[in-house]
């Protein structure tokens, strides 16, 4: 891109105040994640901590982990069910390409810990060998600003996301780019927002998201990369960029918040709820193992005038010590400690009690059962009243999986101008070679554009979910749910009943009821 085109849009310098203004808004935020990493590398380098806040956040992402969704794209209109059904097939191939397990991982460690997780749904023209495809990334809490005050991210004016990058790099990608000619206002905005040099080498890169708005009120996205003072890159003014760097008009992130804060985008986690009383359960832990380890050291008052010689007494090998003049307790008598108050340990474990319940991550949460309870159907019972924070964390994790999916699919519609070949491992192993294009999903018959609502469901259950799931399908069948002469009746018990997949069994019996007529005698 020529610089002198490209130097024209848009306002970088009102642009570096708007990030230095949004960095300040964030201070607090900076903070406290600075604290909570900070608590969160003294559970695995050994300085003192006890590990509750560990167990409880390796747990719950090990329920989200049992629980990573997968989605089926519902048509709007009957004539969009075969761009539905295709949509519903290419999706999964596309979040494979994109490693989102891995990002899903990822970002499920941030949202426990710190409250947020922030997922960027962009395209990257690099990838598929210059072809360019969908990228779905996590990024960190701490590169990204927006505007304080905010309780949803489409309603900030700009966004930024910063990153670092060589130099070297830079020049390269970028011709008019020269990192001397520029290493004066770099420093500039090192000074304004504290952006500059990275470790002597790396230089920040902003990416800088901004909205404007057509005459109708339709948000436009625009997108412009700059360092320093020096644009990279503007879509504003760039040919084929009327309506936007990204055509949907929202920004390309999307936050998966553990619980809300008022006024705030970002949410908190559970290092911040857990904090405090993970601090007292270590002071008690100090304290008692102090107290045990003195208390378990043999020691002894002894008189001056005792005559024993020290060196002979304190050597264990030595047989014989050979002292002078009479010994008794008067002159040696063996320290006693008394035993550690119950009181102490019994504040611990309240303190251990208490942390669970805030975490949300009791003992029948975890798999452990205790006071008497030993029938299977109890068990159960409580295993899912324990696990229903995880159920409700996961909620809001499938609620921004749906906004994901609906930028991915927007994506498509807009980059896809090719035909793009998908391989398509049905259940049974069979392969289907799948084509697709974005031009069948935008605007025909006139100005129509069809539009997908998104379903999600949990791509792997966990092993103990699907036992039942197969338990109660066989109790169904030994029950005669499956019996021909028996459809009736099974139909008017499931219309009471509620489960995953009763809508596709009712309609199963309902075909099968009307192709055999109201003769029980055929099977």
């Amino acid at each position: 891109m020529n610089k002198e085109k490209v130097s024209a849009f848009p306002d970088v310098i009102k642009a570096v105040s708007t990030l230095a203004d949004y960095k300040r808004g964030k201070r607090e935020l900076e903070l406290r994640l600075s604290h909570e990493r900070e608590v969160w590398k003294a559970v695995y380098s050994g300085s003192g901590s006890s590990s509750w806040i560990f167990n409880s956040i390796v747990n719950k992402h090990a329920d989200v982990i049992d629980s990573i969704p997968t989605c089926v794209c519902l048509p709007r209109e009957k004539r969009d069910e075969k761009d539905a059904e295709k949509l519903s097939k290419i999706i999964p191939v596309i979040s494979e390409r994109c490693n989102f397990e891995q990002t899903y991982s990822e970002n499920t460690w941030n949202k426990l810990k710190h409250g947020s997780a922030i997922y960027g749904v962009f395209w990257n023209s690099s990838l598929e060998g210059g072809l360019g495809d969908i990228d779905i990334r996590s990024l960190d809490i701490s590169s990204v600003y927006w505007e304080p005050g905010i309780t949803d991210i489409e309603d900030s004016k700009n966004l930024f996301i910063v990153g670092y990058c060589d130099p070297e790099q830079l020049e390269m990608i970028y011709p008019h780019f020269n990192f001397e000619r520029e290493s004066e206002s770099i420093d500039r905005v090192a000074t304004s927002v504290g952006l500059g040099v990275k470790d002597g080498e790396k230089c920040a890169v902003i990416d800088w998201y901004y909205k404007k708005y057509s005459q109708d009120g339709t948000p436009i996205l625009h997108y412009c990369k700059f360092v320093g003072g020096c644009v990279l890159y503007s879509s504003e003014g760039e040919e084929g960029c009327i309506d936007g760097w990204y055509e949907h008009g929202k920004y390309p992130i999307v936050f998966d918040n553990m619980y809300p804060q008022y006024s705030d985008v970002c949410g908190f986690g559970l290092i911040s709820i857990a904090d405090k009383p993970q601090e007292y359960i270590n002071r008690l832990d100090e304290n008692i193992l102090g107290y045990s380890d003195w208390a378990s050291r043999v020691r002894f008052w002894a008189k001056r005038s005792l005559g024993v010689n020290e060196k002979d007494f304190l050597d264990l090998d030595k047989s014989i010590v050979e002292v002078e003049g009479d010994i008794d307790e008067e002159k040696l008598k063996q320290i006693e400690i008394g035993a550690l108050d119950d009181s102490i340990i019994n504040v611990k474990l309240l303190k251990i009690d208490e942390l669970k319940e805030i975490t949300g991550s009791r003992d029948v949460s975890q798999g452990g059962i205790s006071g008497g309870v030993t029938a299977a159907s109890a068990i159960s019972i409580l295993r899912e009243a324990g696990a229903k924070t995880s159920r409700d964390g996961i909620a809001e994790t499938y609620r921004a999986y749906v906004k994901i999916m609906s930028l991915v699919i927007e994506l498509i519609r807009q980059f896809y101008d090719g035909n793009r070949v998908f391989r398509i491992v049905g259940d049974t192993g069979e392969r289907e070679y799948l084509e697709f294009c974005g031009r069948d999903i935008r605007g025909r018959d006139g100005c129509f554009r069809p539009f997908f609502d998104i379903e999600v469901s949990a791509s792997k259950k966990s092993p103990t979910e699907s036992k039942q799931k197969n338990e109660f399908a066989k109790s169904l069948y030994d029950a005669g749910a499956f019996d021909p002469e028996n459809r009736e009746q099974t139909l008017m018990m499931l219309e009471l009943m509620d489960f995953e997949g009763v809508g596709k069994l009712k309609g199963s019996l309902r075909h099968a009821s009307e192709g055999h007529g109201n003769d029980k005698s055929k099977p």
